[in-house]
């Protein structure tokens, strides 16, 4: 089996599920390239963790984990199953490199996970294993965490890192007119440095860029990114999927590695 695939997702707001854009449509239109992938392992930053965490259930569900939407978002559904053989392989990977993780039973899955996957595999046929955000970890360790999964695409496995590019909540306008100057600065600085696979100014992109702090009020979910980052190398086959910026201040590029081996 080739080298599968490693994506970082912008998944926006709730409302990405019912209205999937050209975002939505872009990951559609990539769902072959993850048809041979034995599992899809994702972070997402709506399951922030003290140390590391692996979900490890056969059937963990989802999570509606907002409120003030729709009914009809209530009632999307995606039934992936998870995989917890694989989850407890993860574990053993992390620990021969040193880090700890442990298993969670209960943990469903959030809409950082299941939002963007309905659109990349509508089919939900493909299990699910979830590591959390650990926010104990330094921009230096996530990128580790990320290499010390590599070896995971060479068995099939996929790896997603869902967050965005830019997310400033406090600054959301349903009706905007025009997109904030800070958010498209940060967003093109953003994708330059993934393209020249800049880790150093990845990882202190608070003090390099100074659009950070507006682009990223709180840094969740940026630092998804930098996994992903270290789940690739110079070899992957790099490609944007290109998307608007909605509501004025929310990143909807996502990026894509393909291996080329």
């Amino acid at each position: 089996m080739s080298l599968v695939p490693v994506m970082f997702i912008s998944h926006g707001s709730p409302m990405y599920g019912l209205a999937p854009g050209i975002a939505g449509q872009q990951l559609n239109e990539i769902s072959d390239l993850f048809e041979q992938c034995s599992a899809i392992v994702v972070i997402s930053p709506h399951w922030m963790t003290r140390g590391n965490a692996i979900t490890h259930s056969r059937e963990p569900g989802i999570l509606h984990d907002f409120g003030g939407f729709p009914k009809a978002l209530y009632e999307l559904t995606y039934p992936a199953i998870g995989q917890p053989e694989l989850a407890q392989n993860i574990q053993t990977l992390l620990a021969q490199k040193g880090v700890q993780a442990h298993l969670n039973s209960r943990r469903s899955f959030d809409h950082g996970v299941w939002i963007p996957l309905l659109h990349l595999r509508p089919e939900a046929d493909i299990p699910i294993v979830q590591i959390s955000l650990n926010v104990d970890a330094t921009p230096e360790d996530l990128v580790d965490l990320g290499a010390h999964l590599y070896s995971l695409r060479e068995q099939g496995v996929a790896i997603i890192a869902s967050g965005g590019l830019t997310h400033n909540l406090y600054d959301i306008q349903m009706k905007h007119q025009k997109v904030a100057d800070y958010a498209a600065r940060f967003e093109l600085w953003a994708t330059e440095q993934v393209q020249k696979r800049n880790l150093k100014a990845l990882q202190n992109a608070s003090v390099k860029n100074p659009d950070f702090k507006q682009s990223h009020p709180t840094p969740e979910h940026y630092l998804p990114l930098l996994i992903a980052m270290g789940a690739t190398t110079k070899e992957d086959e790099f490609s944007q999927l290109t998307s608007p910026i909605q509501h004025h201040s929310i990143s909807m590029t996502s990026f894509l590695w393909q291996g080329t081996s």
